[in-house]
């Protein structure tokens, strides 16, 4: 007798589910441990030098960062378990807020980078894979190597030089004003996509690539074109329709790396992204932001896998009945 294959699913989610719950704690064990690991005081850095050791003190009674770790790692996780991420040290607002208030331009910065890695990877890879072993293919593999070895910083520095000094194109650093409009605000955004998105391209063509080498070697491909179909239809219906499911492995790996990679392209550019409210979080030692962020950062993570794992299903329906 044959099992359901929407309860085979079922079960499968559940337990994906469980270990997305598992990952999220071990994360906030390590969150906890190395941010508590780092050098430096944050009432120290807080009250200044003028201050004495007794108000350091008294500033750290105030705060709980008198007592043992794992005294105060419980405090933090019953806090978590009411959706409460703690206050911030500096900003003196809670920690939600303060990320809330961050995330808009990181989540566009997001979208915007994945869809210029997609417009890159999927059209180049193909090609290198239809052409393979031709002038194009060594061309896009030595393009996708130089984006996996370049700084993002130093092409993020040229394109402002180019496009927002010379050209004036575009802005050189900023999201806009606080009342800007939400098209002057992607205005904005533009180069810092472009950086990132190039950048992030290259994992996504050799993945394309590679996936459309094994599929055009297939024996249906092969009937496919014995059959007389035009080529364009045998690549794209035929090979990048089987091909699609480890192409949304590497898509959702690429979003999940575009948010919490974006620190250093936020920095050159000047955004108010999460990662700019991290590096600040980092230099202040505002432990609660820090461990927020990461722990929301990882939580993202951990979703965008599991989100991939369940696409699986509907686009590859022998998922369901294997």
């Amino acid at each position: 007798m044959h099992q359901n294959p929407w309860r085979k699913a079922a079960r499968a989610v559940g337990r994906r589910a469980w270990g997305m719950l598992l990952v999220l704690a071990l994360v906030s064990v390590l969150v906890f441990v190395l941010t508590r690991a780092a050098a430096g005081d944050p009432m120290a850095v807080l009250l200044g030098d003028s201050a004495t050791e007794q108000d350091i003190l008294q500033a750290r009674a105030l705060y709980g960062l008198d007592q043992s770790l794992w005294v105060q790692y419980l405090y933090w996780l019953g806090q978590l378990l009411q959706g409460n991420l703690g206050q911030s040290i500096f900003l003196q607002i809670p920690v939600t807020t303060a990320l809330w208030e961050r995330a808009e331009p990181t989540f566009w910065l997001a979208l915007m980078s994945l869809a210029v890695a997609v417009a890159i990877g999927v059209p180049s890879g193909m090609a290198a894979a239809v052409w393979r072993g031709s002038w194009l293919d060594q061309m896009v593999s030595a393009l996708a190597m130089v984006g996996t070895s370049l700084p993002s910083f130093w092409a993020g520095l040229l394109l402002i030089q180019l496009f927002a000094v010379h050209l004036g194109w575009f802005p050189a650093s900023g999201y806009g004003s606080p009342d800007a409009l939400l098209l002057e605000r992607l205005h904005h955004l533009v180069l810092p996509a472009i950086v990132l998105g190039t950048l992030n391209s290259a994992l996504i063509t050799r993945f394309t690539r590679a996936s459309m080498l094994d599929i055009l070697g297939e024996d249906y491909i092969r009937t496919a074109r014995s059959k007389g179909l035009p080529e364009s239809r045998v690549v794209l219906k035929h090979a990048l329709r089987n091909a699609l499911v480890p192409l949304l492995t590497v898509v959702g790996l690429t979003l999940a790396l575009l948010i919490g990679g974006a620190v250093v392209t936020e920095t050159v550019f000047n955004l108010p992204g999460l990662g700019n409210l991290v590096v600040r979080a980092v230099l202040r030692r505002d432990y609660p932001v820090i461990q927020g962020a990461l722990l929301v950062i990882a939580g993202i993570y951990v979703l965008i896998n599991f989100s991939v794992d369940m696409l699986y299903v509907l686009v590859d329906p022998r998922l369901r009945h294997g």
